[in-house]
């Protein structure tokens, strides 16, 4: 079925792909979100793509689509057109734009849901007027994606930047990336639990709800239940928090170093706890960086968008590639496959 598309900016669908739902979205001209749908994510290619094939569909039945971006944890051709791994998803090496455009008859593009994070809050959020630009996505781990001169920077291949396994630590704590001492193992949501243990292990004689807790089932230790602890005050949630400003004071300043950014902005499931760690985190930066007290330094803030930056930034990746294709209508069958 072929529609016409309303005015010179038209609608488009970004979506989230996570690792336990799909999250899309409808979102127009000016980032805002029209209508949106979720479902869970399956644990097979052809699930999921079917799975996304059909809340492309349910959207499209109620507002005329142009094209569809989706938003990925996981490593992506430069093209945006491949998966080439994703750890909590079963694509490898799959051609997920291609296969998804035929199936909708419609425009599908890929990011790196850290990159599309970071392009939402430059048209619509935090980093607007920034010119270069770090986004440092801090959840389970931690993402990152880098604007230079207000264009994205994803490197020759595609994967650039993962500042999360940048080694801080040599012999550090043991990563899933298969090296030791990241960054991600000091400054991410399952960092404050790690810490907390670790700090319980050297000096046992605290005695706070957060060390009773950790005694009695320390594998149900969480970085939002030692988030939480540190805002009742409990002692050691909050030295656990001070040890997490840290890393990300000493982070930013590493970041800073190589990128000289003007401008940073801390999302991820961990910035809602932000007024914890954030003055902390910027007085160590400042100290940190080369050059202290000799240099501007970058502005640092939290998030705008929040959880829908994804969203918003995979769609409007796919609009500014419609408008470059110069495609002007929108063909979506209702049948389904």
């Amino acid at each position: 079925m072929t529609r016409q598309m309303a005015g010179p900016r038209p609608l488009t669908v970004g979506i989230d792909v996570g690792g336990t739902n799909i999250r899309a979205s409808v979102v127009d001209g000016d980032g805002e979100m029209l209508d949106t749908v979720q479902a869970p994510t399956p644990h097979s290619a052809r699930a999921l793509e079917d799975a996304l094939d059909r809340v492309v569909r349910e959207l499209c039945r109620r507002h005329p689509i142009g094209a569809v971006g989706l938003a990925v944890a996981g490593f992506i051709t430069a093209d945006r057109s491949t998966v080439r791994f994703a750890p909590h998803l079963p694509w490898k090496d799959t051609p997920v734009a291609r296969r998804l455009s035929e199936r909708l008859e419609l425009p599908v593009i890929l990011e790196h849901d850290a990159n599309a994070a970071v392009w939402a809050e430059y048209r619509f959020g935090a980093a607007a007027g920034g010119h270069n630009v770090v986004l440092v996505a801090i959840g389970t781990g931690i993402g990152a994606a880098l604007l230079i001169d207000g264009e994205l920077y994803r490197g020759t291949h595609g994967v650039a930047p993962e500042l999360g396994h940048l080694q801080v630590v040599p012999d550090g704590r043991a990563c899933p990336c298969g090296k030791r001492g990241c960054w991600e193992r000091y400054c991410s949501g399952t960092a404050l639990a790690d810490t907390a243990i670790e700090m319980l292990a050297t000096d046992p004689v605290h005695s706070t709800v957060l060390a009773r807790d950790i005694f009695r089932d320390p594998g149900s230790l969480t970085g939002r239940r030692v988030a939480g602890a540190a805002q009742d005050g409990d002692p050691l949630a909050v030295q656990v928090m001070a040890d997490f400003a840290r890393w990300l004071g000493l982070g930013l300043a590493f970041v800073s170093d190589i990128f000289d950014p003007d401008l940073v902005v801390i999302a991820g499931g961990v910035s809602s706890s932000a007024p914890l760690f954030l003055d902390e985190a910027r007085e160590e930066y400042a100290r940190a960086i080369t050059g202290a007290g000799h240099r501007p330094m970058a502005r640092i803030r939290t998030t705008q968008l929040g959880e829908a930056a994804g969203m918003i930034g995979a769609a409007e990746l796919a609009r500014a590639t419609l408008a470059d294709t110069g495609r002007g209508r929108s063909r979506v069958a209702r049948s389904s496959h």
